[in-house]
């Protein structure tokens, strides 16, 4: 599939965008009362990185990207 340059990145930028949203989600779920916040930024970004790789994986594989 050939696409161009400016689609590429505007479906890079939804990618980050939802990997975004489901750091943050996940995060929030991790998240205890009465507990330090540190480790559910953690939890939040390594569910970001690996759910930004899983998608752009996926539409590597796919020939979008």
């Amino acid at each position: 599939m050939h696409l161009s340059l400016g689609v590429k990145l505007l479906i890079f930028a939804i990618c980050f965008l939802l990997s975004v949203i489901i750091g943050i989600v996940a995060g929030l779920i991790s998240h205890r009362p009465n507990t330090p916040k540190g480790p559910a930024f953690l939890y939040g970004g390594g569910v970001f990185g690996g759910s930004l790789t899983l998608c752009l994986v996926a539409l590597s594989t796919l020939g979008v990207l």
